[in-house]
């Protein structure tokens, strides 16, 4: 039998196999899920290390809201929240010069001027809190603001801190629809992510307060998630909630009664406070914010915090951590391992 053996061809030259961390099949495949998830820690937790960022104030609020001038001339409703895709025009506010307006449209309309008033507000208190907090002690900004990255009452959180001159951060989502980060983002401190628990963990994480401006379904789960984890003694530090707008509020939940009907405690009543204008709300989080940080209580006396970025881990450990060598001939990059 041997003789009639015909002995297989030598096979081609194999082509080297991806490096693990560098193969996109298996990075976005199921089985390499748990490492998705802990990019998403790993990675904001270097650049907030690397930005000096020791703690955040987070706004939420709605993503459809405008500044006062786009509403009066160039208003659009979005069809998704964080979206770029504006709704149908059937469902558009009526603009000046429109000779037949439907009663929706009119009452959008009327809305949308009145919404614009939250966004100027969420600037002005997110300026306030950014001039305060650039003058307290320390190596590391302090309260900084932090919103979703996106448009509406999020983007003008951003730019209220931007225009005061501070850092400020945008932890954005990918949702299925297109949608971008507001230009007001300190470009090292704007993040994606994939997963909302990720998202939400970061949000939690490093804040000391919460701002809630009107918004809808996005904001009730963020701001009700925040007030379960301070209700339930799961975050580590006390956290200041200012829901803000209390004639919008009162009239989407009525949270006295649900303590009247005992379905929380009357004492739960006392994890937030309601502010109507921005100087209102700042005093409230300036009071809770020296109240639980004596050291946000002292202005600053020492140098100003370093521009350029905290070391890394290589740098601060030495020859502790090896760099990783590359042995890839046509490839300048160097991974540290």
């Amino acid at each position: 039998m041997s003789g009639n053996h015909t002995p297989k061809p030598t096979p081609e030259p194999l082509a080297s196999a991806p490096l693990a961390y560098e193969n996109p099949e298996f990075l976005n495949s199921p089985d390499a899920r748990i490492l998705r998830i802990l990019a998403e820690y790993n990675e904001p937790m270097a650049r907030f290390r690397r930005e000096r960022i020791q703690d955040t104030v987070v706004f939420f609020g709605s993503a459809r809201f405008r500044a006062r001038d786009v509403a009066f001339h160039e208003l659009e409703l979005l069809e998704n929240t964080g979206s770029i895709q504006p709704a149908p025009p059937e469902e558009q506010p009526a603009r000046s010069g429109e000779a037949e307006s439907s009663a929706l449209r009119l009452k959008r309309a009327e809305a949308a001027v009145e919404m614009a008033r939250y966004y100027e507000d969420a600037r002005s208190l997110s300026r306030l809190i950014t001039q305060w907090s650039r003058s307290l002690p320390g190596r590391r900004h302090r309260f900084v603001i932090t919103s979703g990255g996106g448009p509406g009452i999020m983007e003008a959180a951003n730019r209220g801190a931007w225009e005061a001159g501070g850092k400020t951060i945008g932890l954005n989502i990918m949702l299925p629809f297109e949608q971008r980060p507001n230009p007001y983002i300190t470009p090292a401190l704007n993040f994606n992510f994939h997963y909302f628990f990720m998202r939400k963990f970061w949000f939690a994480y490093l804040a000391k307060a919460l701002v809630v401006f009107p918004g809808g379904f996005g904001t009730l789960d963020e701001m009700f998630e925040l007030l379960t984890l301070s209700q339930t003694h799961k975050l580590s530090k006390p956290i200041t909630v200012v829901i803000y707008g209390s004639s919008y509020w009162r009239n989407v939940i009525n949270l006295e009664l649900l303590a009247e009907k005992g379905a929380i405690a009357v004492k739960d009543l006392e994890l937030f406070h309601f502010a109507d204008t921005p100087e209102q709300a700042f005093a409230i989080l300036k009071e809770g914010l020296t109240r639980h940080d004596a050291e946000a209580a002292q202005p600053r006396t020492e140098a100003p915090i370093p521009e350029e970025p905290e070391a890394d881990v290589q740098d601060l450990l030495g020859p502790d951590i090896a760099q990783t060598r590359s042995f890839r001939r046509a490839s300048n990059h160097h991974p540290h391992g």
